[in-house]
């Protein structure tokens, strides 16, 4: 199907990017013969966004640019969002849904970035590599093994067992650690990792305790004055995950306190809009913690592997109609049809509409070579291919339904 021409002319369609997308992306649609692909550096508030996105098809952004019911309100021509990035927070799923927009992310990309970070970190963070550094650069020689440890036979609690936690697991296996997790769903253990069963039991055992779950209203705060207490007396704390699951406050007094005695955070409740603005933490000053600026997965291999995945994913929707891994519109992975026309239709889910497409379609004695149909609770996708010669005819067929969302010909 690569030889067959779209049925959209191709130079009319908008693509944006925004937040420094890797390059990645545009050269995936650019050597398609897609020609109005721009790239902004930035994050685009809302205002900014409903001005600049009217004639946007194909949308890409990372975790700041935040898009809500109203910009998606006055995006009438998008037929999809790429996030480059592992979540989907930053887009209200439910009026994306609602607008027949899919929404893709890449939850698999950076996963080795941020599990060599981990591994790296409590390393530096069991040796208090952090004191001692501080001290060289002021001038002062601190060679001294009170308080420093090796990784080798600690115990590593990992709370959210998913693709990263997982990975993170092997690799403390591979340097001697033993692994517990926690995760409200069941997993398969890796290795010889344990499932600690409750978040207390692996807090309770664990030398070093890294995150690693979503931001929901179940995770926000988990760690906070109450669950500190559970820690073993001197563990350490990594947060690589959101950030919201940590009570920083909390964490300042905790490791004040000698609760903790080190702690390593990458993701905080606010950030800064942009590099140089300036970011204040309860963190700040505190002996044996290391603070990074939301860079757990940003490497330069993180960020092709994302460019590349996030961009082939938009790229095989707007000239296949494949949804496979959409967190909108229903999942579709779908074959190539020869000598035919394929029709996207997109539309609420009630009961009916597959018989109205059919009988409209038989009616006017429009042959469908095949048909997909995939749905979720609130929208129904199908996929059509029809006859070339009628399939204009189709596509005004299939507009003309009442509850049809978005109609759309791809070849």
């Amino acid at each position: 199907m690569a030889s067959e021409k779209t049925s959209y002319p191709k130079e009319k369609i908008r693509i944006l990017f925004l937040e420094n997308i890797s390059d990645q992306a545009v050269k995936t649609f650019k050597v398609q013969g897609y020609t109005k692909v721009e790239k902004i550096t930035k994050a685009l508030t809302e205002d900014e966004l409903i001005k600049e996105i009217k004639d946007v098809h194909i949308l890409g952004i990372r975790s700041k640019t935040q898009i809500t019911p109203k910009v998606l309100e006055a995006a009438t021509k998008l037929q999809a969002i790429g996030c480059f990035c592992i979540g989907v927070n930053q887009v209200n799923l439910d009026a994306a849904t609602k607008h027949g927009v899919v929404v893709f992310n890449a939850p698999y990309s950076n996963t080795r970035s941020v599990a060599e970070l981990v591994i790296g970190l409590s390393i530096m963070l069991i040796r208090r590599i952090p004191d001692k550094n501080k001290a060289a650069h002021e001038g002062i020689w601190m060679k001294d093994a009170k308080g420093s440890f090796e990784l080798r036979g600690k115990t590593l609690g990992i709370i959210g067992y998913g693709n990263i936690g997982s990975q993170v697991s092997v690799l403390a296996e591979g340097l001697g650690m033993k692994v517990l997790f926690y995760d409200v769903e069941t997993k398969l253990p890796l290795g010889n990792a344990t499932d600690g069963k409750t978040l207390k039991d692996v807090l309770g055992k664990a030398d070093v305790v890294t995150m690693h779950v979503p931001e929901t209203s179940q995770t926000k705060n988990i760690i906070n004055k109450t669950t500190l207490k559970y820690f073993k007396k001197g563990a350490i704390l990594i947060n690589y995950a959101r950030g919201e699951v940590v009570d920083l406050d909390a964490l300042r007094k905790a490791l004040l306190d000698g609760q903790l005695s080190g702690a390593a955070i990458d993701v905080f409740p606010w950030e800064p809009e942009k590099n140089g603005d300036r970011f204040q933490s309860p963190l700040q000053d505190l002996p044996n913690v290391i603070l990074t600026p939301h860079i757990g997965g940003s490497t330069e291999e993180a960020q092709e592997n994302i460019g590349e995945d996030v961009s082939a994913k938009l790229f095989n929707y707007l000239e296949k109609g494949i949804t496979f891994g959409s967190h909108t519109v229903p999942a579709l992975a779908l074959p190539p049809q020869e000598r035919s026309h394929r029709i996207l239709h997109i539309h609420q889910n009630v009961p009916g509409v597959l018989s109205q497409i059919n009988t409209q379609l038989s009616k006017h004695n429009i042959n469908i070579v095949s048909q997909y149909l995939k749905t979720n609770e609130e929208i129904g996708y199908v996929v059509l291919d029809v006859d070339r010669q009628l399939s204009n005819k189709a596509v005004q067929l299939l507009k003309d339904i009442k509850e049809t969302i978005k109609v759309r010909a791809l070849y």
